[in-house]
């Protein structure tokens, strides 16, 4: 094994690129399924929350939808320790194929799933349970893959590989709103009512193989490796208990990171319909290219980090973030500003704090560790603030206070904000 791993070490630079291309593909590809797969599900909500659960009230229906959206990100803390461990302990690779084939069978039998009018209680009940699936398994996928990342980059290009791996899930995202215009297209609202909606998480099952077939190809990480007899079991609750301020920061920097990016990427639209802006399939092609442009931003905001330092950039992104939120909604409401341009400046304004975390949070903590370190307080802070804002932001709404959410979403990127300042650097860190 150390023969191997010294031979892979002297790689001339040409081939150690080549293989840190390799692991980016595989890493970007599995960010693109998971966030696919999740997001198609928030997008499709109010099409199917009608077959999907019992009763007659469209309002309560559609927040019965979103509880199902919420509950996958209860269990993703349980599913970064479990996923996470076998990362820590067999290897990214294999941790990366296995969350895969998880995520991918869930999707195939969502999609194949009765509705309520044939299996009554039953349906939402199995709706949920495949949801919870799905967040086991996506829990370690994305924490996993930052390892796999952090460890195979250049190092003089780290953030910017980190910005591009984890611009596989804005892609996703780009995908369920593709998808869904082209199902609104093809077969009109009432049409992806009636059962269309199935398609999307087809799309999803498809996606997922692909990306098995690329993961199978990679090779493990030559500084996992390295390290694979790994710690002892007191060894290794003595490296989490040394680094629970580092874990700390990251559940802070993840709270506003994950509100920002399920209010721009994922109820935005549904935003704008309720303000009364734009309609349902106006609000879904509206995203489309702003997504696009929210890629090219995080790929500029990775390379300016590899230059001036990940934690400058990604404070700045933070500060512009918790002072023009508010403003920009604002604005969108009162018609000052059309859906697209409000869309493109807050996405923008995200690039930073989405797209620099997964290398950043990653280089905070040992490699026997590392995947469990950083996915935990990750995944905590996605599950009770990133999945559950759709359901507030909806319960908001009905309540009347809709104006009230782009205050969250400030206040949530004030909190990561200050997050960042209780980094503690490890000694072997380069900035």
């Amino acid at each position: 094994m150390t023969s191997a791993v010294t031979a892979r070490a002297a790689d001339t630079p040409r081939t150690a690129h080549g293989n840190g291309r390799k692991a980016l593909l595989a890493a970007t590809v599995g960010g693109v399924v998971e966030s696919f797969d999740w997001a198609i599900y928030a997008v499709l909500a109010p099409y199917f929350a009608a077959a999907m659960f019992p009763g007659d009230d469209p309002v309560t229906k559609l927040l019965a939808a979103y509880v199902g959206f919420a509950v996958g990100f209860v269990v993703r803390p349980f599913g970064s320790y479990v996923v996470g461990r076998i990362a820590d302990s067999r290897g990214r690779r294999f941790a990366l194929t296995l969350s895969m084939a998880v995520i991918s069978g869930a999707s195939v039998l969502i999609a194949a799933l009765p509705t309520a009018a044939l299996l009554g209680a039953a349906a939402p009940v199995l709706l949920i349970v495949l949801r919870l699936v799905q967040g086991l398994s996506m829990g370690g996928e994305n924490p996993s893959a930052a390892a796999y990342v952090t460890e195979t980059a250049p190092r003089h290009l780290r953030f910017l590989y980190s910005s591009i791996s984890y611009s596989g899930v804005v892609i996703g995202n780009i995908l369920s709103f593709g998808v869904l215009t082209l199902l609104l297209v093809a077969f009109g609202e009432d049409g992806v009512r009636g059962g269309g909606w199935r398609l999307g998480f087809l799309v999803a099952a498809a996606l997922g193989l692909l990306a098995l077939w690329i993961r199978r190809g990679v090779e493990e990480s030559a500084e996992f490796e390295a390290d694979a007899a790994g710690p002892t079991a007191a060894e290794r609750r003595a490296l989490y208990r040394s680094n629970l301020r580092n874990m700390a920061a990251v559940f802070l920097i993840s709270v506003g990171a994950t509100v920002g990016y399920y209010y721009g990427t994922t109820y935005l639209p549904q935003y704008a319909q309720q303000l009364g802006v734009v309609s349902g399939t106006e609000s879904a092609a509206s995203m489309l290219a702003p997504l696009v442009l929210l890629v090219a931003s995080m790929v500029v905001v990775g390379r300016l980090a590899d230059r001036l330092g990940a934690l400058r950039t990604l404070r700045i992104g933070l500060s512009v973030l918790a002072l023009a939120t508010v403003p920009l909604m604002l604005a969108l409401g009162h018609g000052a500003l059309p859906m697209w341009l409000v869309t493109v400046v807050y996405l923008a304004l995200i690039a930073a704090p989405i797209g620099l975390t997964n290398v950043l949070f990653a280089q905070l903590f040992p490699v026997a560790v590392r995947v469990v370190a950083m996915g935990v307080p990750y995944t905590i802070a996605i599950g009770l603030f990133g999945g559950t804002f759709p359901l507030l932001a909806q319960a908001m709404a009905k309540a009347g206070h809709l104006t009230l959410v782009p205050w969250w979403a400030a206040g949530a990127a004030a909190v990561s904000l200050a997050g960042t300042f209780l980094i503690r650097r490890p000694r072997t860190s380069e900035r």
